[in-house]
């Protein structure tokens, strides 16, 4: 992801950003609990996107294999499919009660599938070419570049601008914003493209160019289609 944003950064002479690509509604695909030794359950938790993860989850006394059988049915058959933010209390209280003497084990399933979730859904932002900032003289102003630096590099910013992207998409996945559609007010002087890749099964991130608002536009909309061809045959891989 860093070289993504250093070579858009080169080809452009503009600054760059890349979001590491995220799961929007994370739903869990499949849970599978198994038996690792007498005091602990392996957890495996697949999510859409065929994204896998497992945790140990200690136990008071081993399960037998109906038991465990149960249990997996149990799960699976009322959380696969599901987004994480649409199981509500009154679910987990219902299959609480049917895991009877369970019920710890399903606790721990439910926190750590929150928990990955919360995880896989963190921004990580990737940005290079901030010092292209000073190429251009109207954004060259000591004060103001200043500012767009520092949002530039603390990416905090930079996270409203993704979100952004990804919550309004277009259909060719490329946008434009300029002077007051900006999200972030002290780039108001600048433009910002960016291009949503998608990976599938709801896997998406954003490519994004900071420049002065007389940007080329065409030569940078050419080189993020050029970028979200590679990011996804890279992927495919």
């Amino acid at each position: 992801m860093q070289q993504v944003a250093k070579l858009l950064a080169a080809n452009t002479q503009y600054a760059s950003m890349i979001s590491s690509p995220v799961m929007r509604r994370n739903k869990i695909k499949f849970i599978q609990l198994s038996q690792l030794d007498d005091s602990n359950i392996l957890a495996v938790i697949v999510l859409e996107g065929n994204l896998i993860r497992n945790r140990v989850i200690p136990v008071d006394m081993p399960l037998d294999a109906e038991q465990m059988l149960r249990l997996n049915m149990l799960l699976n058959t009322n959380l696969c499919g599901l987004p994480i933010e649409e199981i509500t209390l009154g679910l987990i209280e219902s299959i609480k009660r049917d895991a009877g003497i369970h019920t710890q084990i399903v606790n721990d399933v439910f926190d750590a599938a929150a928990e990955i979730v919360r995880k896989e859904e963190d921004l990580k932002i990737y940005t290079s070419g901030a010092k292209n900032i000073f190429r251009y003289p109207e954004l060259a102003d000591h004060n103001k570049a200043s500012e767009i630096i520092s949002d530039f590099e603390e990416k905090q910013a930079l996270g409203s601008i993704v979100q952004e992207s990804l919550s309004g998409s277009s259909e060719t996945g490329i946008q434009v914003y300029i002077g007051e559609e900006m999200p972030v007010a002290s780039m108001r002087d600048c433009s910002v493209v960016t291009a949503t890749y998608d990976l599938g099964d709801g896997m998406k991130g954003t490519v994004g160019i900071i420049g002065p608002r007389r940007m080329d536009y065409e030569r940078v909309v050419d080189v993020l289609r050029h970028m979200m061809e590679q990011l996804d045959d890279l992927y495919k891989q």
